[in-house]
C-alpha cells in the first residue's frame, strides 16, 4: 500500500493547503484528495511541483507499506 505523507511535510514546512495549492498550480480540492490518500494517480509534473514547493524528495511524500500477508490457515 502506498501512503501519502503530504500532511506531514506540510506541517514541517508550516504551509497551508491553500498556499501549497497556489504554489503547485492545482485546486485545493484536488490537493485535498491527494493529501487524504484517496487519489488513484499522481502526475509526475504535480509531484515535481510539490517537491519544488516543499523542498523535498518524492520519497518524503510517498511511503510503501507492505500489505499484511494473508494467513492460509493450514
Amino acid at each position: 500500500m502506498i501512503v501519502v505523507n503530504l500532511d506531514v511535510m506540510m506541517a514541517r514546512r508550516k504551509i497551508s493547503l491553500n498556499e501549497l495549492a497556489g504554489k503547485v498550480g492545482i485546486t485545493p480540492q484536488n490537493l485535498s484528495v491527494l493529501k487524504s490518500g484517496r487519489a488513484k494517480a499522481v502526475r509526475l509534473a504535480t509531484m515535481d511541483a510539490l517537491c519544488a514547493a516543499l523542498d523535498c524528495q518524492p520519497g518524503d511524500l510517498l511511503e510503501f507499506i507492505p500489505d499484511a500477508p494473508e494467513d492460509g490457515g493450514s
